[in-house]
């Protein structure tokens, strides 16, 4: 096939993937907003600050502990596909390792400083500090699998999770036994669900079960511990707002922060999903094609996110008071700030993942830390005066600068020109042409 029928290929399938991973996130967002609903209107607003900080507390953890094991599984799977049934055996030993420590971390902390616990049950916190070896594995093999185009597969799982879990919370509702503690127990539960199908697909092919390999599994840590630190300040950047909330502001404002949260991340899948959809792409690209590509992708994702942010903002009143009720007017101000953060975070997952795919992590993590250490400072400043306003504040403004400096970053390091990144009028009517043609045909 010609060179360039084979670009043409490879653009339509990657666009394709695209539409498919993002509908499917799309999806799993609605879902998850569903169960936000469910608990908030059921628990009311300090009920669901409580279940927001427990699934924080496990969420980030997660991704504290697992030292760089998702980037290292996408990039090593991605270059070198035999090797995918050591890796998942790997992940496995390392997510029990890791996430055993982490959990083991947290216990202590949590019983030295009762208040970073929020006001959960002991039993309920140590259910949660069980779930964050499972958290690990599922990243690690969601991509571990997407390293190798296998999409159809963590798109399913994507959805498993909040599905199973909407489910049972609708159930338990309206029985009268949703609490706290089960909302955590079944939000557990799907990602245990999730997590298992994952690992199913991933030792389907296999004709026999691979013993570790610790070999491979040093050249894993080797690579993510070079992008450990840019993945711990990312979710630094996501879930750390909700825990100081939480912590300094309390249940009631946190409940009321998570649910501008909740809709704001509706902005952030778009960039999640390229960036995602595009890695495999970036991973066996030289370095020049790689910043070509990844240009074009990130003023696309520029041009989808604006219209997004300003609907977003519009209808701030009717998402946060008419479908969560008049309980919730304080998180109206937190969405609408929340919104203008969207296009700092494009830059940060699109361009980022562009270095982290081509062997330069430190570079990507030059963005990331400059959004963390806002992110830290400003939560600070503004979250005792604010609360959930002053975190909302905080992550816009981090976000931005993060933005800026990961645009400059790239630029240089992979010979790009800045006006690149500049998304120009000419691609906006292509674009929605060629997004409605997918759309018609899936």
């Amino acid at each position: 096939m010609p060179p360039d029928e084979l670009d043409e290929e490879r653009r339509a399938s990657f666009t394709a993937t695209a539409v498919a991973t993002y509908g499917t996130n799309l999806a799993a967002a609605a879902l998850l907003f569903l169960n936000v609903l469910v608990t908030a209107r059921t628990l009311g607003p300090t009920g669901r600050g409580q279940v927001a900080l427990l699934t924080t507390i496990a969420m980030l953890s997660a991704n504290l502990a697992a030292f760089g094991l998702f980037e290292a599984n996408a990039n090593i799977g991605g270059r070198e596909p035999e090797h995918r049934g050591r890796l998942v055996t790997n992940s496995i030993v390392l997510a029990l390792l890791l996430g055993g420590v982490a959990a083991g971390i947290v216990g202590l902390l949590v019983g030295l400083f009762p208040s970073l616990g929020g006001e959960a049950r002991t039993a309920v916190l140590v259910l949660t500090l069980l779930a964050i070896p499972i958290l690990i594995l599922q990243s690690a093999l969601q991509t571990l699998l997407q390293s190798q185009y296998i999409f159809a597969v963590t798109n399913v799982a994507w959805v498993l999770a909040p599905g199973t879990s909407l489910a049972v919370n609708c159930v338990f509702a309206a029985l009268g036994l949703l609490t706290v503690g089960s909302a955590v127990i079944v939000w557990i539960g799907g990602q245990v669900i999730a997590t298992a199908f994952l690992l199913w697909h991933a030792f389907r092919p296999l004709t026999y079960l691979p013993r570790p390999d610790s070999r491979l599994a040093r050249r894993s840590l080797a690579f993510g511990a070079r992008t450990h630190l840019g993945r711990v300040m990312t979710l630094g950047n996501y879930r750390l707002d909700q825990w100081l909330v939480g912590a300094i502001a309390g249940s009631r404002e946190l409940g009321l922060y998570s649910v501008a949260v909740a809709w704001a991340e509706a902005l952030f899948y778009l960039p999640t999903v390229l960036a995602l959809v595009q890695r495999p792409d970036l991973v066996r690209a030289s370095r020049k094609d790689a910043g070509e590509q990844a240009t074009k992708v990130f003023r696309g994702a520029l041009l989808l996110t604006l219209p997004l942010a300003i609907g977003l903002v519009l209808v701030a009143p009717i998402l946060c008071v008419t479908v969560f009720g008049s309980d919730f007017r304080g998180s109206v101000d937190d969405l609408r700030i929340l919104a203008f953060g969207a296009f700092g975070i494009v830059a940060l997952k699109v361009l980022g993942n562009a270095l982290n795919a081509q062997g330069q992590p430190m570079l990507a993590n030059v963005g990331v830390g400059i959004a963390f250490v806002a992110t830290i400072v400003l939560d600070l400043l503004l979250i005792p005066g604010h609360g959930g306003s002053g975190a909302a504040i905080a992550s816009t403004v981090a976000y931005t600068a993060g933005g800026v400096a990961i645009a400059i970053v790239f630029t240089r390091a992979l010979g790009c020109r800045p006006s690149w990144l500049i998304p120009r009028g000419n691609e906006v009517k292509p674009l929605l042409r060629h997004l409605r043609t997918l759309v018609a045909r899936t």
